[in-house]
């Protein structure tokens, strides 16, 4: 492709301090220095009493539905326009998926959707933070709160974003970031999760570590390390932290480079959207996003096909995104769609995603908007 979809995001600093992991600190494995410094870091950028680095978003999610006791039987209200593994994180512990559906303008879920959907086996709600822009958390609080539920917030697209100030991810109990390399900050493969209350983290860093203690070992408060309690392996190697280090560092850079690139795309498809050719992507008052994808709706499923094709020609990398899970195979083994599909499957089909990453400049951002008017005035 001339103009990819994405491409990781890469500051400058990253191999020296991978070096460095490897050739000075001499310590590759999980929770070394760089571990220690992103956690830091993200404890006081968001303002997040734990910051855990894990070794995947769904890591993260699969940590919270244990420390949710999310039981074999339990149901769990997230909606259907999302990633597998927010349902498989909550499939691994028996519980069944309730998808309900999304806000058209955001394709969040619809808060309005949510209590109709609880029964007596509702244990959580998992808000999906679509787009780096936040769900109506206000709403969702209190709902969970009414109805005693956990709120797992699936923060993945929302690092460095934030609702009514506060940063997306600390608002429910618990977030999960990613940290993949599609996203705006990247390790890789990896990702972190968030909790307020300090009495999870005893149990989260013994599932983090294998079901061992090695955690309190290691900060000397017992002479040995033993296993203790159910576990697995969620901890980074600190050389996927150092490459992450570097970009935290540059977090703010980074954040205005892709705002500036989100800004011309939406200003420079203004005129295709008040024509009617498009949607563009809709920002609620409450919501500050962190310009983590840029995506235009198109009329239809026929459309897009058609838009997509073109710009691939034209060496124009721009794809869609999630099929609806209550739609796929293991969706309907292990979920149920509450209420009528009204906007989830319809929206899913118009949307497509544009070429967004840091190393975009605004000269192929302009490609991209050239090739869309040639397509859509060719079609008029």
């Amino acid at each position: 492709m001339r103009i990819d979809f994405n491409r990781p995001p890469f500051v400058g600093k990253e191999t020296e301090y991978i070096r460095q992991a490897v050739e000075s600190n001499r310590m590759i494995c999980g929770d070394g220095p760089f571990t220690k410094k992103c956690s830091a870091w993200m404890k006081e950028k968001f303002h997040t009493r734990e910051a855990l680095l894990t070794t995947s978003c769904t890591h993260a999610l699969e940590m919270a539905a244990y420390l949710a006791r999310i039981q074999p039987g339990d149901e769990v209200i997230m909606p259907s326009y999302t990633f597998v593994s927010t349902a498989d994180a909550f499939v691994l512990r028996g519980a069944t998926c309730v998808f309900v559906d999304i806000h058209p303008e955001t394709m969040n879920i619809d808060e309005t959707k949510i209590e109709d959907a609880i029964t007596e086996k509702t244990k959580a709600i998992v808000p999906v933070h679509y787009a780096g822009v936040s769900c109506a958390m206000d709403e969702i609080m209190a709902i969970a709160e009414k109805h005693h539920l956990k709120v797992i917030e699936d923060a993945a697209q929302g690092v460095n974003a934030w609702y009514k100030g506060r940063a997306l991810g600390t608002i429910g109990d618990f977030g999960c970031y990613s940290f993949h390399e599609t996203k705006n900050y990247s390790m890789g493969e990896g990702g972190a999760l968030f909790f307020q209350n300090e009495e999870y983290l005893e149990k989260a860093e013994i599932l983090r570590e294998k079901g061992t203690n090695r955690s309190k070992f290691f900060r000397g408060q017992i002479d040995k390390y033993t296993w203790v309690d159910y576990g697995s392996s969620y901890l980074p190697s600190d050389m996927n932290a150092a490459y992450l280090w570097a970009q935290l560092e540059e977090a703010e850079k980074i954040n205005q480079k892709r705002l500036s690139i989100w800004n011309f795309y939406h200003e420079e498809l203004k005129p295709l959207a008040d024509r009617g050719l498009i949607e563009q992507p809709f920002i609620p008052e409450y919501a500050s996003h962190n310009a983590h994808m840029y995506y235009i709706k198109v009329k239809n499923l026929e459309t897009r096909t058609k838009l997509l094709e073109e710009l691939k020609q034209q060496g124009i990398l721009s794809v869609f995104h999630y099929v609806p899970l209550h739609s796929s195979e293991a969706g309907r083994k292990f979920g149920r769609f509450h209420g009528e599909d009204i906007y989830t499957t319809r929206e899913s089909e118009r949307l497509m995603r544009l070429p967004m990453y840091y190393s975009l400049s605004l000269e192929e951002a302009a490609e991209v908007v050239k090739a869309l008017y040639r397509f859509f005035l060719k079609s008029e």
